[in-house]
């Protein structure tokens, strides 16, 4: 996928970027179902991207084959004008988009997965910059609760939430990983097969990222999260599970120059194979009889997808 990545890499790598600008590029690579909304916050405007790659066998077609979510992840692309570029945080946006284009192709060579992906994101290149410990991060210039709005689609069977996850000091490890499964407020055992995935498309052992209670609730309770990568898990009952690209040192969300193309190539194409794999119904995100029994010991823990008792 890397000639996928570097093509959206330089798209995005303006000052002027925009969703039109970035409809009217995948449409003339024969993306056919895409489309874009700016929504206008309290910090500023970003669009939100839609993009529908239909599966032989999906929903959109009449079929019943499960559709995959893709949320390309992020505060923003760019953080003009204190900073020139591409920012460490357009990842998320670099991979989701990157993914369009491969599936695409793969379309139109009549390789079709069997059932739908759905694939938002959303471009800013002039996001704000928040402090915080270890490394600045980016802000968004709209709420997290917009950004679910605007990035879930009901008919998602399951998520994978890209994100950049480098502004930490927990996963130490240059390339992508993976978090465990998160399901109505539920931290799950890690996919088996999702980490089959992994280490076939890396050929590496697998890298997972340590989550926490507090990282799977939503933004604005007080309490800190390791990154928003698992913020769609607070708006959805759809198993959500994050992609990060990581580092092996603590690099700010606003850093430029710290997209690596073969890593985000490396997570793209781990999420191409899971797109295949969960559509033709050869890939789970997690164990459903395990998760049920897990609710009728525990009980439901969907409290953790809310702010809490004092919001």
């Amino acid at each position: 996928m890397l000639q996928q990545v570097i093509a959206i890499h330089e798209l995005l790598d303006d000052a002027t970027i925009n969703g039109l600008a970035v409809v009217q590029f995948l449409e003339s690579n024969g993306v056919e179902k895409v489309s874009f909304q700016t929504i206008t916050g309290e910090k500023g405007t970003t669009d939100f991207l839609k993009i529908v790659i239909a599966g032989s066998e999906g929903k959109i077609t009449g079929g019943s084959a499960p559709t995959l979510g893709v949320i390309g992840r992020l505060g923003g692309i760019g953080a003009r004008p204190e900073k020139i570029g591409l920012v460490s945080d357009a990842d998320g946006a670099i991979v989701a988009l990157s993914m369009v284009l491969k599936l695409s192709l793969m379309k139109s060579k009549n390789d079709i997965l069997k059932g739908d992906v759905i694939i938002t994101t959303h471009v800013c290149p002039n996001a704000p910059i928040i402090p915080h410990e270890p490394v600045p991060f980016m802000n968004s210039p709209v709420d997290m609760a917009t950004m679910n709005e605007n990035e879930i689609d009901p008919d998602m069977d399951a998520i994978l939430s890209i994100d950049a996850t480098k502004g930490n000091r927990v996963i130490n490890h240059r390339g992508f990983a993976i978090t465990p499964t998160i399901k109505e407020g539920y931290i799950l055992p890690i996919s088996e097969d999702l980490l089959n995935i992994m280490e076939w498309t890396t050929g590496k052992h697998p890298k997972v990222v340590p989550i926490v209670m507090q990282d799977i609730t939503p933004y604005g309770n007080g309490l800190d999260h390791v990154n928003s990568i698992l913020q769609p898990a607070t708006a959805t009952d759809a198993p959500v599970v994050g992609v990060a690209t990581t580092a092996e040192i603590a690099v700010p969300g606003c850093g430029t120059g710290a997209s690596h193309e073969v890593d985000i190539e490396g997570a793209g194409r781990f999420c191409v194979e899971v797109a295949k794999g969960f559509t033709a119904g050869e890939c789970e995100f997690y164990d459903k009889s395990a998760f049920k029994k897990t609710v009728d010991l525990y009980g439901p823990m969907k409290v953790f997808q809310t702010k809490g008792e004092d919001h």
